[in-house]
Order: structure tokens, then C-alpha cells, then sequence
């Protein structure tokens, strides 16, 4: 696969304000201390000291600039696969431009200047500087080179992918940041050269800026402001850093000492798929923008690399990666998700129930997870419908039933449900098998008839039952069995309204356990805890001594695995050998146990298309859902073995 990580940093540099020398040595060395780094970032005017103010009108300091801008290019010739990107005065003309000018492979790149200069507050700028948003196609004097000077440039390294824009500070507090262009235009990574004073809250709404921007981009933005260093005549400076990828904050560090390097692993892949994935997100104006070449190496330095070295590079990054994506690791954040879910769930319902002006909602009831979220999404909308009514029904089956799940169903469905009713299933399918000439015993594993049967008989009756008490079915299939395909064709598969559809099994018992802790009812508390604790199983099989015998995950995987596969395959549309060593990293497990995992995976959500293109309706409560009127439409005939065969291969 090709290697889409890039280890980036933003340096808060220890400042002698109004001494470039000992600025340029001090990035200088900075450079030379973080050589893993494709790009690295200083602070704005670094080179000189932000607080300058009238210093900036000396010609020695101007010369001093200069001198020091050479000597970093110097230095950068021998740090191969970095672009630096630093702060510094630029004259052009009888202006003088707050400028970030870029350093790579022994060069001065490009010199880009800041669009918007502030003079209002504390903010003196525009006594010094110029503002020009209109400079393109032009070139300014560096040390007796022309460099590449203007708003119209983006710096590129084809082989890693790398696309670069910058701004400055100010830039990013207007309503139309320069870096909103330039992403259209293809940048991918935008870099912020800042000297933030420290206010009270300033921290939390820089930091919601740059992750917004990043979000509203689907770009990575590496945020750096001046640090302590800076002179405190009137502002403390905090070296406040933000590093952030498609709405998400990786790293937020603030007064931090002075040299300090924050660093971040980014991954271009994110937000080259949520660019191709959302058709709005148009190249415009890219013809208008120059590409300036840099060297800006991939992590590890290898332009390709298989899961074996991308299991390395996290490991050495220590790169957050969740074993359930799905769900939030901070329990209040995770608490709130769960509410909000439930919340969207039972709307949907809801406005089912009025537009249809039925008021009667049937939903069988096993004693499982995703029964039971069904059964507490009906009792929140009928929260919102006062006069609708819930039928719950259980249909054991004897011998296959087991007590611990039979009384767990009865139990919640008396806690729940306005009518209970309880029917047997043995005698019926008996009768059916018989018609069919199947045995009524089940012939052992691969017997799919015995076990579907009792599938289908159930979605008989709940259907039958639903048109007598002039109601709909509630379904109760979850992302995670849609999938997998785990879940029988016009049996549990088929509803009136499938209200779990979108929610991955590693969720459902979340939002089961958060409803325990909150509902305030200490015997609802109770089963709903014992139902999340119960082995995930269909009951299809005979049980063995009263206990469970038939466990899904023993069939098709640990759903924790299953859930991170379908993440990421969705989600971002990666490569198999990504997701191969993403998983391995997140699990610790064996690369052969994983790869096993996957392609499983891969099999099944590929030859089980057939069941999910033609779902009923169920409401989309995140980013992956599976609904073929929505975000997933695919061939039932494809064919997974190109994905098996790059894990083979690995």
C-alpha cells in the first residue's frame, strides 16, 4: 500500500526578540533534534521576534533576517525528506510582509504572505506591514534568488501526497480564511504561523477554530503561536499549539517549555476520502494556484510499505487507534452518544407511527441485546405518541429456548409493554419440516433449514399478528448482523421499520447499559444488566443442558473485530492491508488470527449484499449505515476476491 502517514510537528521556540542569529540557531537546531519529521512548523516572525514592533524598521534587523533565513536553508540541505516552515519579515517593493517562508532540501521554496494584517485591539500590524491578497505570479528577492512570492502558492511532494498551504494567524479569524481556496484548489495539509496573545477562554475558541476549519476542509491543519519567549510589555504569549485532521484535534498543548515540539501522526487517506466521498467538496481554482516542489518524506521514510512496517510506525508513534471505533472511550461522551442515538431511534419511529396513523407496535422479544434496544426504542416513542401501544411477544422454542433469556424476556417485556404474549414455536415448526420432509430434529451444523425455519416462523407470526391489530413490526437486526449477513432472508431480516439498522453490535449493548443507569427503575436496572451480560446467540439450535450452545461470535467472529473491520471499510474505504495492521495494532493480537478475522469479513460482507439491497426502512443515526436508498449501493454478484488476495499477498 502506499504510505499515507506523515509525522508533522509544531515547535514553540525559545525567542531572543530582535536577534535573528540567535533565532535562525535556535531553529536550526530545532530542525536538526526532529529529523523524523515531514514538516515542521514554527511560529509567526520567529525569525525575529513577533513583539519587534519599530524594530522591524531597521535595516540592520531586516539584513540580520536575511542572513538568518540563509543559514536555515543551509541547514536544511542536510535534513533530507523535511520541509520547515518559519516566520519571518519579507520587503518587496517599498512594502514590508509578514510572511511564512518555506525551507526544504537546502532552499528558500516559496514565500507566502499574510492575507489579513490586524489593527484593532492589541493588534499594531498594519503600522509595519502590508496587506495584499492579490499578489500572484510574482517573485521576491531572497539573498540574490528569486523565490517563488505570493497567496497563489501551494507546496507539493508528489510522492508522499503531500499538499501544502499556509496562513498567518489572522487568516484564520476572518469569515473567508485564505486556506478555504487553497483547499479547494488541493491542498491537504494547512499550516498556521501565530503569535496569539493569552486571554481568558482565547485557548478553547482557537483551538474550535482550527478544529472546525480542518473540519469544514477535510484537511489536516497544524496550528503553532508564539511562545513565552515573546516580550510581555503588554501580552503574555502562550505557545499555544493545535494539531488537527478533518474535524479532530490529534494534539493541544499549551505553555509548554520553550524549545517544545509537538507532534502528530497524520494519515492523507482520511481526508483524501472524505473528499472524494462527498461530491460537493469540487476542485475550484486549482488552475489559479502554482505547486512549488518540497520534500515532505512519509513516516518511516518508505513511500510503500505493508502491514508489517505500518504495525511500526504506530507502535513508535504510539497512534491512537480505538479497539470500538464505534464508541466513545470517555464515559460521559459515551453516555451523551448513547442518549442521543436512542433519541434519534425513537423519532423515527415516532413519525413513522403518525404519518402511517398506526398506533400499534409489535416486536418479538428473545432476551438479546438488540430485541431488547428495539423494545426500549418503542417504549421511548410511544413517549412521544402517548396513545400508541406496544405488543411484545416471545416465541420460545423448547429445547432450544434456554431459561436464563426466556425469563430475561418475560421480565423486560412485562416492564415495557402494554400487551404480553407469549407463543410456542416447537409445534409449528415441527409441522412445517414435516411438510417439507425435513426431520422435526435439527440434523447438526450446516442443518440451515431447522434453524431458519423457527427464523421465519416468528417473522409469520409478528407479521400476521401486525396486520390483525392493525400495527407494524419493529425490527430488530443491527448494523454489525447486516454486515456479516448474520440474520435469516425474509426472516429476522424483513420488518415494518428496522429501527436498529444502523447501529453496530458493539453499540447496542452501550446503549442497553447506559438505559440501565439511567431509567431510575431498579428492576428494569436488573435485566436489561443481565441481558448486556448474556452471550450473543440466535437460540437456533438445540441448547445444550439448559445452556446456551449456538454463540454467534463462535460462527463469524468477535464482533469487536468485525466492528473495527466494518469501521474503516466504510468509513474511510482503506486499503485491507491497512485495516490488517490498524487492527493488529489495536488488538495485539497475532497478524495470522487477524488476517483470518478479515478475510472471513470480507467474504461474508461481500456474498451477503443480497439481504442488505433490499432492507426495509430504519432511521441513520451515524456515519456508516448500510441502506441501499442511502449510503451503500453495491452489486450483489461482486466479487471479494481482490480484497483477500492483497491480504494473501502480505
Amino acid at each position: 500500500m502506499k504510505n499515507s502517514m506523515i509525522k508533522v510537528g509544531a515547535a514553540v521556540l525559545k525567542t531572543k526578540v530582535g536577534d535573528p542569529e540567535a533565532n535562525a540557531a535556535e531553529i536550526i537546531r530545532t530542525m536538526e533534534g526532529n529529523q523524523d519529521l515531514g514538516i515542521l512548523v514554527f511560529p509567526e516572525l520567529c525569525v525575529t521576534g513577533y513583539t519587534c514592533a519599530d524594530l522591524f524598521g531597521q535595516n540592520s534587523m531586516y539584513d540580520g533576517a536575511m542572513k538568518a533565513l540563509s543559514d536555515i536553508a543551509v541547514a536544511s540541505a542536510g535534513i533530507p525528506g523535511m520541509t520547515a516552515v518559519v516566520g519571518c519579515p519579507v520587503r518587496r517593493g517599498n512594502a514590508l510582509y509578514n510572511c511564512a517562508v518555506f525551507v526544504s532540501e537546502g532552499e528558500v521554496k516559496a514565500v507566502i504572505p499574510k492575507s489579513y494584517i490586524p489593527t484593532y485591539g492589541e493588534f499594531h500590524e498594519g503600522r509595519w506591514f502590508t496587506a495584499r491578497r492579490d499578489i500572484v505570479n510574482e517573485t521576491v528577492d531572497i539573498n540574490g534568488e528569486a523565490v517563488p512570492f505570493g497567496t497563489d502558492i501551494l507546496l507539493a511532494d508528489e510522492n508522499s501526497g503531500v499538499v501544502i498551504a499556509a496562513e498567518i494567524c489572522e487568516d484564520l479569524w476572518v469569515p473567508m480564511p485564505p486556506s478555504s481556496a487553497a483547499a479547494l484548489a488541493g491542498a491537504n495539509i494547512i499550516v498556521n504561523l501565530s503569535a496569539s496573545d493569552e486571554e481568558i477562554g482565547k485557548q478553547e475558541y482557537r483551538r474550535s477554530l482550527v478544529s472546525q476549519q480542518s473540519a469544514t476542509c477535510y484537511c489536516d491543519y497544524i496550528y503553532v503561536s508564539a511562545g513565552t519567549d515573546e516580550s510581555s510589555t503588554d501580552l503574555v504569549f502562550s505557545g499555544h499549539t493545535v494539531i488537527a485532521e478533518c474535524g479532530r484535534v490529534l494534539s493541544d498543548s499549551i505553555f509548554g517549555t520553550p524549545t517544545e515540539v509537538n507532534t502528530a501522526l497524520l494519515d492523507l487517506d482520511i481526508s483524501r476520502y472524505d473528499r472524494l466521498h462527498q461530491n460537493t467538496f469540487l476542485d475550484e481554482g486549482g488552475r489559479d494556484y502554482r505547486r512549488i516542489k518540497v520534500s515532505a518524506n512519509p513516516a518511516g521514510g518508505a513511500r510503500e510499505l505493508g502491514s508489517d512496517a505500518l504495525l511500526e510506525i504506530l507502535k513508535d508513534e504510539k497512534y491512537p487507534v480505538q479497539k470500538n471505533p464505534f464508541v466513545p472511550s470517555d464515559l460521559e461522551e459515551r453516555g451523551k452518544r448513547c442518549r442521543k442515538i436512542l433519541r434519534i431511534q425513537a423519532n423515527g419511529l415516532a413519525t413513522r407511527l403518525r404519518n402511517t396513523g398506526l398506533r400499534t407496535l409489535v416486536i418479538g422479544i428473545s432476551g438479546g441485546l438488540d430485541s431488547t434496544l428495539a423494545l426500549l426504542v418503542a417504549y421511548e416513542a410511544k413517549k412521544i405518541v402517548p396513545d400508541a401501544k406496544i405488543i411484545a411477544i416471545t416465541m420460545p422454542n423448547e429445547g432450544n429456548t434456554t431459561s436464563l433469556t426466556y425469563t430475561n424476556a418475560v421480565k423486560l417485556m412485562k416492564i415495557l409493554a402494554d400487551d404480553v404474549r407469549e407463543i410456542p414455536i416447537g409445534a409449528d415448526v415441527a409441522s412445517h419440516l414435516a411438510d417439507i420432509g425435513h426431520s422435526p430434529n435439527y440434523q447438526g451444523d450446516g442443518d440451515i433449514t431447522y434453524e431458519n425455519a423457527q427464523a421465519r416462523m416468528r417473522t409469520y407470526i409478528l407479521m400476521d399478528t401486525a396486520n390483525m391489530e392493525g400495527g407494524l413490526v419493529v425490527g430488530t437486526g443491527d448494523l454489525s448482523e447486516l454486515a456479516l449477513g448474520w440474520c435469516t432472508y425474509n426472516g429476522d431480516h424483513m420488518s415494518m421499520y428496522g429501527v436498529n439498522a444502523s447501529i453496530p453490535k458493539t453499540l447496542v449493548r452501550y446503549i442497553c447499559e447506559s438505559y440501565a443507569y439511567t431509567c431510575g427503575d431498579e428492576e428494569l436496572k436488573g435485566v436489561l444488566l443481565s441481558i448486556a451480560a448474556t452471550p450473543i446467540t440466535p437460540e437456533l439450535i438445540p441448547a445444550n443442558e439448559g445452556e446456551i450452545a449456538q454463540k454467534t461470535e463462535d460462527k463469524i467472529g468477535n464482533y469487536d473485530l468485525n466492528d473495527f473491520f466494518l469501521y474503516y471499510v466504510m468509513r474511510y474505504g482503506m486499503e485491507p492491508d491497512k485495516i490488517l495492521g490498524l487492527a493488529r495494532y489495536a488488538y495485539g493480537v497475532e497478524k495470522e488470527t487477524v488476517r483470518t478475522a478479515l478475510i472471513r469479513f470480507y467474504r461474508r460482507f461481500f456474498s451477503q449484499q443480497f439481504k442488505r439491497s433490499c432492507l426495509p426502512d430504519g432511521p441513520k443515526v451515524g456515519s456508516v449505515t448500510l441502506s441501499p436508498r442511502g449510503d451503500w449501493r453495491m452489486p450483489s454478484d461482486a466479487s471479494s476476491d481482490h480484497m483477500i488476495s492483497i491480504l494473501e499477498k502480505d
